[in-house]
């Protein structure tokens, strides 16, 4: 079974098609063919998920899904949220979201926040959503080169090191988007088994 994945982040890609374990072949956009930029327009992740699993399935009539991820910052009344990416500027290096985050922080002594993923995924024209959750905490430095995003300044609860020390392997265990992948894989594989 093919899905396209509305996203060309190669770092996702792989953490997803890792996560599915090869049970289903996961395309990109640019494999599938779509070069378009997909608008977030919305306020929540919820709603920017299925803004873009509905345009890749108007496009392309295959089933396809999409996630959006925000990092919720306590202290910040949930910034950066829907706008994790482009949290200093429309057009940053994801440096500049970090500086940003680490600056209106460093006076804070509650440090709690959370990453949140929501998949929005189409099958058959139908829409189903999973969420996944991970709690941590936000560092006052830099730790680690690996991930991507904010991975080098978050520490999930129950760790040591921040997503940017870990191995792939080694945050799967508490990872957001794994969490919602997992939902999102039992439930395929459910109802693939069920005639999907």
């Amino acid at each position: 079974m093919t899905l396209i994945f509305a996203t060309n982040n190669n770092n996702k890609v792989q953490e997803i098609r890792n996560a599915l374990d090869n049970s289903f072949e996961i395309i990109s956009l640019k494999e599938a063919g779509i070069f378009q930029d997909i608008p977030e327009p919305h306020d929540t992740l919820e709603a920017n998920a299925t803004e873009k699993s509905r345009t890749i399935f108007n496009l392309r009539q295959m089933d396809c899904f999409s996630e959006d991820t925000g990092l919720e910052v306590e202290a910040l009344n949930g910034e950066p949220g829907v706008k994790s990416a482009r949290y200093a500027d429309n057009e940053p290096e994801f440096a500049d979201n970090i500086d940003k985050l680490l600056n209106k922080m460093k006076n804070q002594g509650n440090r709690n926040a959370r990453f949140r993923t929501v998949i929005s995924l189409i099958i058959n024209g139908d829409e189903h959503q999973f969420e996944g959750i991970c709690e941590g905490t936000i560092t006052h430095h830099r730790a680690g080169t690996g991930g991507f995003g904010y991975d080098p300044v978050f520490i999930p609860d129950g760790a040591t090191q921040t997503f940017g020390e870990m191995t792939m392997e080694k945050k799967k265990q508490y990872s957001h988007r794994a969490k919602a992948l997992a939902k999102l894989t039992e439930w395929l594989k459910e109802n693939r088994s069920a005639g999907l």
